[in-house]
């Protein structure tokens, strides 16, 4: 592994859009100097006039050529952008031995260049936002649990569910607000879903046709899954010896989402991009988050493990979280996150190459600590 290039203390912040909250003024607290990079120098300015960060981050207008020609080696650039924008930003933080960040999933194009990032001395930090994130750092702490109480030499069957949402604090006739990109809410949706179920592999080429009930500290809600749920076994460290029964990483709506969004699911069947993405700026527009709304977020994290003599352990996680008028739960939870793993670059702590938001327990433990410190508040119940 080369030599980790040393943080230079200043952070590169490129987006201010919904997921853009207070963890950057945690950043303004923490580095010695912020750039907000945004679609104008005015636009930056007004986002940071809005935030409240006026004077303490210096506004800039954002292209890949205007960023790259301000980077020198040990800069932290975050990117809020779409994640088809990160490969090209990447690729310019490892020319320039700048380290890189984001809340996203590890894309393909990403992850070929990680080679070249290790070997240059750059940190590639992704999937530390809420989902991708805060859930890892849940799995990763209900594991190690259940690994002390029943042993990895052990053999046992397991259940573990990660399930998160953003919702409307005060419930529509629709179920939901849009809080991101209508049209990526969309697409989700046809992406096919693989997850464990009853010990085998399964995938819902149509996620939401596997909508079930699923029940929150007494709340009733519905779930489907989402993306690939089967790397994540070996991610987050479960032994070999132990066999899942229920394996799935997925998206919570709130009750009754299923039927009201019942038209909406005809357009998808039909499969109709052009039409798709009309449907999404419609949605849009009829269901937005206003100012006047508040947002709520839910993150439901549980692990059952069932020993071959018949002990049994079980353990959950819990966020939820109602938006304020500082800033949105979604807001909140995305760049507190985010802002936290910067800080752990900045602070020289992560090696080079690739990392998501913390891949082992004892991480996990010290990054759940410092979340919960800064005002994103969860509860861990374990019963044995």
């Amino acid at each position: 592994m080369s030599d980790l290039v040393p943080a230079s203390g200043t952070v590169h912040w490129i987006g201010a859009g919904l997921s853009t909250g207070s963890g950057l003024a945690r950043l303004c607290d923490t580095a010695e100097r912020v750039r907000l990079w945004h679609r104008t120098e005015e636009r930056a300015a007004q986002a940071l006039d809005g935030l409240g960060l006026a004077g303490r981050a210096e506004p800039r207008a954002y292209t890949l050529s205007a960023l790259t020609a301000e980077l020198a080696p040990g800069d932290v650039v975050v990117s809020m952008l779409p994640a088809p924008e990160h490969a090209g930003i990447l690729a310019a933080c490892v020319r320039e031995k700048a380290h890189f960040a984001c809340s996203s999933y590890v894309s393909d194009a990403v992850l070929e260049q990680v080679p070249e990032a290790e070997k240059a001395g750059v940190v590639v930090l992704t999937e530390a936002g809420l989902d991708p994130g805060i859930d890892h750092l849940f799995a990763h702490g209900l594991v190690a649990r259940a690994r002390e109480a029943i042993g990895d030499a052990t053999a046992a069957s397991y259940r573990l569910t990660s399930y998160c949402g953003g919702v409307p604090a005060v419930p529509n006739d629709f179920r939901y607000r849009f809080s991101w990109a209508p049209a990526g809410v969309l697409n989700a949706l046809r992406s096919p879903a693989r997850y464990i179920e009853d010990g085998a592999g399964t995938t819902a080429d149509r996620p939401w046709e596997a909508t079930r009930p699923h029940v929150v500290d007494g709340e009733a809600f519905e779930v489907y899954p989402n993306r690939d749920s089967l790397p994540f076994v070996e991610q987050y460290g479960l032994p070999n010896g132990w066999k899942p029964l229920t394996f799935v990483r997925g998206t919570l709506r709130l009750e009754g989402w299923l039927r009201a969004w019942d038209a909406v699911f005809e357009e998808l069947k039909a499969g109709d991009d052009a039409r798709i993405a009309a449907l999404a700026q419609e949605l849009a527009a009829r269901y937005p988050t206003t100012e006047a709304d508040r947002d709520r977020v839910v993150l439901a994290v549980s692990l059952e493990v069932r020993g071959e003599t018949g002990r049994t352990w079980s353990g959950s996680y819990l966020l939820d979280l109602v938006g304020d008028e500082e800033d949105s739960a979604m807001a909140r939870c995305v760049s507190r996150t985010l802002a936290l793993g910067v800080r752990h670059v900045l602070d020289d702590s992560l090696p080079p190459g690739l990392n998501r938001a913390a891949e082992t327990a004892a991480r996990s433990q010290e990054w759940l600590g410092e979340l919960a410190r800064e005002g994103v508040d969860f509860t861990l119940r374990v019963d044995q």
